[in-house]
């Protein structure tokens, strides 16, 4: 009898991390590599060596710090999405300078961006999830929908004014990719555009770094959200990071809440926690769109708000970095609409008008 062929084992994921701190690529090198799925194929100091690295061991994964002696990180991830495309995490520090050059290196290309571990963000924790941050990416790949650099945002196609009102609200979810897909779609909205709410997975500190990247290239006002912010045209709370975001009611006027709790779909924020509370409190008065990420996030928390009368819009697949929370609320019959991303404006505001 013949024996039966071996079975190939499957091929693990090859990561290259790029540090100037020995302490840091000791311990994500040293943690990354007891994943059996994982091989730590490097660890370079700075771009420089990282550059032959990644040549010579043709990683699938990097991760990389962005403030590096002789060349910066955001210069390095750059040349890698110019010459060779990879999918980067990039490991910040949870500073003012390291937020705000994080949000530079999101929309360089990077796929997601993490804290460093300190005194917000342990070290155990903080390498779990670089864990599944890496299979997550690697299993995806890199697809970018950034516009090319110096392009212009595209203008929404003749909106008509809207009517100032508290009782519309717009909430928006994203994962992956999501920073860049909700810029766009913020670059094209007027300043009267209707109250908005957004939920994006991004860790504590960088959030506010967000918002404030939004307010600076669109004509809405951006903040990171507080506890009984009201929602009201021409302004967009962020949900910050670390914290559930909610829509309340406070007589004629919707407000917000943010909130500690569990997790949900291993998120906080969560963008089911801020879809369902849409749902519940505005109903019929909401339009909610679901934009490019990985998992199901949100996919529950739009049919809810489907089925309580809102309009609701999911990103197509062509256009999305990750098409997976889209995915999951089209299948679950949550999505009216299924468009690409430089439609979505329009939308928004037509849905947002009827």
């Amino acid at each position: 009898m013949t024996a039966p062929a071996p079975i190939a084992p499957a091929r693990r994921i090859k990561v290259l991390v790029v540090d100037d701190s020995a302490v840091v690529r000791n311990v994500f090198g040293h943690e990354l590599a007891k994943d059996a799925a994982i091989e730590v194929v490097g660890a370079a100091p700075d771009p420089f060596v990282a550059r032959d690295l990644l040549l010579e061991r043709e990683p699938d994964v990097i991760t990389l710090d962005i403030e590096m002696p002789r060349m910066d990180g955001i210069t390095f991830l750059r040349k890698i999405m110019r010459y060779r495309p990879t999918p980067v995490i990039v490991v910040s520090s949870l500073t003012p300078r390291g937020g705000e050059l994080a949000m530079e290196a999101l929309a360089a290309g990077a796929c997601e961006v993490m804290c460093k571990p300190g005194a917000a963000y342990a070290v155990g924790d903080m390498t779990r999830d670089l864990v599944e941050k890496v299979k997550e990416v690697a299993a995806v790949g890199l697809r970018r929908t950034a516009p090319a650099a110096g392009a212009e945002a595209a203008e929404p196609e003749a909106p008509r004014a809207l009517a100032r009102t508290t009782h519309q609200v717009v909430a928006i979810g994203a994962s992956t990719g999501g920073t860049v897909a909700i810029e766009r779609i913020f670059a094209a909205l007027p300043p009267d555009a209707p109250g908005m709410l957004v939920t994006q997975h991004m860790p504590e500190l960088f959030t506010r770094f967000f918002a404030q990247r939004l307010k600076q290239m669109s004509r809405i006002d951006a903040r990171e959200a507080q506890s009984g912010d009201s929602v009201v045209p021409g302004v967009a709370l962020v949900a910050p990071g670390n914290k559930h975001l909610l829509l309340k009611r406070s007589g004629a006027r919707y407000v917000v809440e943010v909130k500690d709790g569990p997790r949900v779909n291993r998120h906080r924020p969560s963008v089911d926690v801020t879809f369902r509370s849409v749902a519940r409190t505005a109903g019929r008065n909401a339009v909610g769109v679901i934009l490019t990420g990985m998992g199901g996030d949100g996919a529950q928390g739009l049919l809810a708000m489907r089925e309580a009368g809102a309009r609701t819009i999911a990103q197509d697949e062509a256009s999305c970095v990750v098409f997976g929370m889209p995915k999951v609320a089209i299948d679950l019959g949550a999505a009216e609409r299924v468009l690409p991303l430089d439609r979505i404006p329009r939308e928004i505001l037509e849905a947002a008008q009827d």
